[in-house]
């Protein structure tokens, strides 16, 4: 193993923002990355949120960075990292590293430099927000293989580890399109089977005038409200300056942020902190079964899933239980597809939120029950095996980070 000083054995990319004023920079055909596009455990970001133009480009300090390069957010979320999956352009607010040639390959420092996060975040500094910026690389000492095909063999190990977890995301990804496509054949455009296996709407079956929802939905359908899915429960916090009141092993207790690191994954177990039994009752909090689902309905208003268990959450959900007849794999997709209508219902003037009483009146189709229980029958199966997929990624990224420094400090030797 070497000791190197972190900056002789990288090179550092700056990036930069066009005007924001200026709509020709906006809207174009090259991704333009901030930390939002890649603050999650995955290894590769692929797209980003915001994409710039040519113009805009060549009018600001941003460059591109090419496919295996490394970004890494410095101010605010400090630490948050990614290897580029298509090359993209970022903004001022992260760095870009490539290893230096016949030293260290950027594969292997995407995982030297993962196993030394925890000591990046630590140099970090600033009033308003913690920073780091180009000297910071200057400080950091790190031990790396002290060959390249070393670097190669703990490469390959770890990569193998993280590409299951990929194919695992792009396998959900793809199920996830099948059961939101169904739902919409059947719920939103009314083409689910008839009782002669043809789309409904499509094959002329008769549609009703519904004054209620001022539109037409098939005959037997009725109009009704999120209400009529389950009950709509919120949470509640525990105080936090009660040391007793938060364990970390005890009742799984679930914040918008958890949610927020959870995106791309349809179900959640638990978050950063549990509570304890003392938590529970301190903040008159219930506990919700498994199935229930989880809507973030503080700002940020609409991130989803569904309980694998029992838990509880604070006061910046409203949540559905399933005891009106409706599954969670149908009330999933009804809220998310109503969720324009429930941010538009949204109001505070420090930070946007959906009240309870609000959230009941929003109005959806409620269909004949013959035909949800077909859909599910459907689905059922497609939500269990993206529920394994996700639990399998976790087994692998616990693995993965398990293994990691043993590898990066010699402990492990690969023969």
């Amino acid at each position: 193993m070497n000791k190197v000083i972190l900056s002789s054995v990288i090179d550092l990319i700056s990036g930069g923002t066009p005007k924001t004023n200026i709509s020709e920079y906006w809207d174009g055909d090259f991704g333009w990355l901030s930390v939002t596009d890649f603050n999650n455990d995955l290894r590769y970001v692929y797209e980003s949120e915001k994409s710039i133009t040519k113009l805009g480009i060549e009018n600001s300090n941003t460059k591109f960075l090419k496919i295996g390069d490394i970004i890494i957010s410095a101010r605010g979320t400090v630490g948050a990292m990614s290897q580029i999956g298509f090359p993209m352009c970022f903004n001022q607010s992260c760095f870009g590293i490539r290893g230096k040639k016949e030293i260290v390959t950027t594969d292997y420092l995407y995982y030297a430099l993962k196993n030394y996060i925890d000591n990046i975040i630590k140099r970090s500094h600033g009033s308003v927000f913690n920073t780091i910026n180009l000297a910071t690389f200057d400080l950091m000492e790190i031990e790396i293989h002290d060959t390249i095909p070393k670097q190669c063999k703990v490469t390959k190990i770890l990569s193998d580890l993280d590409e299951k977890i990929e194919l695992n995301n792009e396998i959900n990804s793809k199920l996830e399109a099948v059961a939101k496509l169904i739902y919409d054949y059947w719920f939103m455009q009314f083409d689910f089977p008839d009782e002669n296996g043809n789309p409904y709407q499509s094959s002329g079956g008769k549609m009703v005038y519904n004054e209620e929802l001022k539109r037409d939905i098939p005959e037997g359908w009725s109009d009704g409200a999120l209400s009529d899915l389950g009950e709509i429960v919120g949470g509640s916090t525990p105080s936090t300056k009660n040391a007793a009141n938060f364990v970390d092993h005890g009742t799984p207790w679930i914040t918008p942020n958890d949610l927020s690191k959870n995106e791309g994954n349809k179900f959640i177990t638990r978050g950063g902190q549990d509570i304890t039994d003392t938590g529970v009752k301190s903040a008159s909090l219930n506990l919700y079964p498994k199935n229930t689902v989880l809507l973030s309905s503080r700002a940020p208003i609409g991130y989803m899933a569904i309980a694998r268990n029992e838990l509880t959450t604070n006061q910046g959900f409203k949540s559905f239980v399933p005891t009106k007849g409706y599954s969670s794999e149908f009330i999933f997709y009804t809220v998310k597809n109503a969720m324009k209508v429930i941010v538009q219902y949204s109001s505070g003037s420090t930070f946007k939120e959906i009240s309870g009483g609000v959230l009941k009146t929003v109005k959806i189709v409620l269909p004949k029950t013959e035909v949800v229980n077909k859909y599910i029958e459907i689905v059922s199966d497609v939500f269990e095996k993206q529920n394994m997929l996700e639990l399998e990624s976790k087994e692998l990224s616990d693995l993965r980070d398990w293994i990691l420094p043993m590898l990066m400090n010699g402990q492990v030797k690969i023969k």
